[in-house]
């Protein structure tokens, strides 16, 4: 089973929850993260070994595909990983959920679906 880790600006030991906190501006990470349209709109589900280069490219429309036919440009949610193995199972392990459960997942952290590019250090 895997922990979500929740990024935040530098890398500390959380000893209230017992994990590593990491920051986008630190060295590469596997990460899984989930884009929208909006509160409660479109949602996309990604994988990405660097998630500010790959932010940048959604928001650039730099890819033809779903997220960019949806306007899916807002970053609601993120889960970091040890290895990409591990967020490719989380990635496809998601994308099956139904999307009530989604919605869920991104509540649960994020209840008024903002973007978080800017806890995240990203431009």
């Amino acid at each position: 089973m895997h922990q979500a880790l929740r990024v935040i600006p530098d890398q500390v030991r959380d000893d209230e929850i017992g994990r590593t906190r990491y920051s986008l501006a630190m060295p590469k990470h596997p990460c899984v993260y989930i884009l929208a349209s909006g509160n409660r709109g479109y949602i996309y589900i990604g994988v990405t070994s660097d998630m500010a280069a790959r932010y940048n490219q959604h928001q650039e429309g730099t890819f033809d595909g779903f997220a960019k036919r949806r306007n899916c440009k807002r970053l609601v949610h993120i889960e970091v990983f040890a290895t990409m193995d591990e967020a490719i199972t989380r990635e496809k392990q998601l994308k099956n959920w139904h999307r009530a459960w989604k919605i869920n997942l991104v509540e649960g952290e994020n209840p008024e679906w903002h973007d978080l590019r800017v806890e995240m250090g990203l431009r």
